[in-house]
């Protein structure tokens, strides 16, 4: 059988993350702020609504609970000036979510813009603003920040922060399940040790970012403020904050498991102690895990929505299940890189073990998807619902290379080299060849000595020259290693001649592992298995990626039936309150588009207001030659009943006295003329009484 040569460490693993690096850049580049769960589904007034007289408070409807501040509701006149009383009332009622704001007495006629911001249940900023007018509309000098909430620097930083923590979750509690679990002698092993220990490092930096960074995201947007002392401890009273600080608490716990798993853990000798020590680390470490995921499931989407107390164990569940997955590959992918010597069985136990992880992610995220999409247009319709076909690609190709991982495993025989990692191997070459020569050194005489040296240089420089031709990359990592791992010898060499010594101690380091990878070299299956789990790990950096953006996504379900609610509240009537609706047109001709704003007021059966405002696609009044309105009930064969407003101003009609006989469905009719043979009929049905 042909030897398969393995990729090198440090240019294959280093193309292939550049490709995810590259998609992950384009994912989160290409996403848009973070658009949250809950969204604003109604108001009173109504966007663009004209009143008669000055409302005494401005109420606001959302799809879900929402935290609410003193401004988190501002009304501002048309010069800017705030005119609400800063104190938000609750008026929340059964499944109403609903707040408002008392307005100052005797506010003049003019335009009012009333500017939102706040941070619904699952921990995502929301914001926005709409205007309504009182007698007619008015100029207003007030500008709105152009900038999204949660976006900017600050935005982007949280966001980076996200991912980070959630990769550092799935490596901290992945690895350690690796060596637990799979392969318990990989604890004293040193690569394993630093990538956990990295892993609870991410975890940790990312949580405190967060936590620093959560009061400029849902707030000012300003970096400046996440140093505002004032400001911290306002988050740390919030269900997000609270979360966060409960991570921290649990990574101490984590920082004591990782001491012990390769500390005390690697020293036992004694079986029996040994399996009392897993079975214990067992135990401690799925609570500890546990606590972390559940942290995130107690302040996201989870804790929110349809049937939070299935939503929040499952998400539990789901979140472990991916550590153990790809954290587990990450660990294999570091063990078959630089520990060379890892046994088949380890690698069938993670098999088994990631075999398990899919089951349950198949389980939990069936359920999550239904909970969180809820019918086949959301699922292609909306953004949570295109990325969520995006994971589930992802997902089967993952799966679709643990299959070839898995018959290379099953091919896969125990290896040939030394079961220590190769820089254990290269100490002890170095250390036989330092005995050899400190024993050479009593016998022979000192023209011995030298012909021997000078012979001993030759056959190195020959044999680094050759194995820096076979793989120029590793050469220098071997000398590192070499120096660090063998200072008695090198102290020893530096006392006859240290640049001899630093030199002699480089070629021995080459001579081990270039050895170490002949030795690799020749076991095609392990080549083979190396490369497919290489390509997991690449594919799994995009998968969190995306997974990422989906918990900073507005469910498919919420998104739709809030549309559904925008569009009810746009055509259904409150009742003492102006009918408020807009209606896009068409014509055809010549500036033919722009929009009609009807308001009925007060809305109800009896003489009503009817005014008409006509706006062009640049937002500005658009005057016509005609428009005319009619009404009509289908259910009581009534209408219709036809009204022709007088002209005002310049994109602006009224007509006073309007009649509306009965309570009911109306369909109202608006029928725009842009020149003498361009013109078109639009209607909506409203609920008037």
């Amino acid at each position: 059988m042909p030897t398969t040569t393995a990729p090198r460490l440090g240019t294959a693993l280093a193309r292939l993350l550049l490709v995810a690096a590259t998609l992950l850049g384009a994912l989160l580049a290409g996403a848009a702020p973070a658009s949250a769960h809950a969204a604003l589904t109604g108001s009173d007034p109504q966007d663009g609504a004209v009143v008669a007289t000055a409302p005494k408070d401005v109420n606001l409807t959302f799809s879900e609970q929402v935290a609410m501040s003193d401004d988190s509701i501002r009304v501002l006149d048309p010069a800017g000036n705030r005119v609400d009383t800063a104190e938000i009332r609750d008026l929340c009622s059964g499944s109403i979510v609903r707040y408002g704001v008392g307005l100052r007495a005797g506010l003049p006629e003019g335009t009012y813009t009333v500017a939102w911001q706040t941070v619904s249940a699952d921990s995502h900023p929301i914001a926005g603003a709409f205007t309504f007018s009182i007698g007619a509309p008015s100029q207003t000098t007030v500008a709105l920040p152009d900038q999204e909430v949660g976006g900017g620097l600050v935005g982007a930083l949280y966001g980076i922060a996200r991912y980070l923590s959630y990769a550092g979750f799935v490596v901290l509690v992945g690895g350690g399940a690796f060596v637990l679990a799979c392969w318990p002698r990989g604890a004293s092993v040193r690569p394993l040790q630093r990538l956990v220990v990295r892993g609870w490092l991410t975890l940790t930096a990312a949580t405190l970012a967060m936590l620093l960074l959560r009061n400029p995201y849902t707030g000012s947007g300003e970096l400046a403020d996440a140093f505002d002392l004032g400001g911290l401890g306002s988050v740390l009273e919030t269900k997000t904050g609270a979360a966060l600080i409960s991570r921290l608490l649990l990574l101490g716990a984590a920082a004591l498991f990782v001491a012990v798993l390769f500390g005390t853990y690697t020293k036992r000798t004694d079986e029996k102690e040994k399996k009392d020590l897993t079975f214990g680390l067992a135990i401690g470490g799925t609570v500890v895990a546990a606590g972390i995921a559940g942290t995130w499931a107690l302040a996201e989407h989870a804790s929110t929505g349809i049937q939070p107390g299935i939503a929040m164990p499952v998400d539990l569940l789901h979140l472990l299940a991916v550590a153990a997955w790809l954290g587990g590959l990450t660990a294999l992918l570091v063990a078959l890189y630089r520990a060379p010597g890892i046994e088949r069985t380890a690698v069938e136990r993670f098999s088994k073990l990631a075999f398990g992880s899919v089951v349950v992610l198949a389980a939990t995220g069936l359920y999550q998807s239904w909970r969180q999409v809820g019918s086949w247009s959301a699922l292609t319709g909306t953004s949570y619902g295109q990325l969520l076909l995006v994971k589930i690609g992802l997902v089967a190709v993952l799966v679709g290379i643990a299959w070839i991982s898995r018959r290379w495993t099953q091919r896969l025989g125990e290896p040939t080299v030394s079961d220590t990692p190769a820089e254990e191997t290269a100490q002890e070459a170095a250390d036989r060849d330092e005995d050899d020569r400190g024993t050479a050194d009593q016998e022979e005489s000192p023209q011995d000595e030298d012909d021997r040296n000078e012979d001993a240089r030759e056959e190195d420089a020959r044999n680094e020259t050759a194995r820096g031709e076979d793989d120029p990359d590793e050469a220098p990592v071997a000398a590192t290693d070499r120096d660090e791992t063998t200072p008695a010898a090198t102290d020893r060499d530096e006392a006859l001649d240290p640049e001899r010594a630093a030199q002699l101690a480089r070629q021995r380091a080459a001579v081990a592992l270039a050895r170490t990878k002949r030795d690799r070299d020749a076991d095609p299956e392990r080549t083979g298995l190396r490369r497919s789990v290489l390509t997991e790990a690449v594919v799994a950096i995009v998968l969190l990626a995306v997974t990422t953006v989906l918990t900073s996504t507005e469910p498919g379900r919420t998104e739709e039936e809030t549309g559904r609610s925008q569009s009810a509240s746009g055509s259904t009537a409150v009742p003492e309150r102006p009918v408020d609706i807009r209606l896009p047109f068409d014509t055809g001709g010549a500036a033919g588009k722009g929009t009609v704003r009807l308001s009925l007021d007060p809305g109800r059966t009896g003489a009503n207001v009817l005014h008409l405002f006509v706006d062009g696609p640049d937002g500005r009044p658009l005057d016509l030659p005609e428009i005319k309105v009619a009404f009509t009930l289908k259910a009581k064969d009534v209408g219709p009943l036809p009204v022709v407003p007088e002209r005002i101003q310049a994109g602006h009609w009224s007509a006073n006295g309007v009649q509306i006989p009965m309570a009911g469905d109306w369909q109202i009719q608006v029928t725009v003329r842009t020149s003498d043979i361009d013109q078109t009929t639009i209607d909506k049905n409203v609920k008037i009484g």
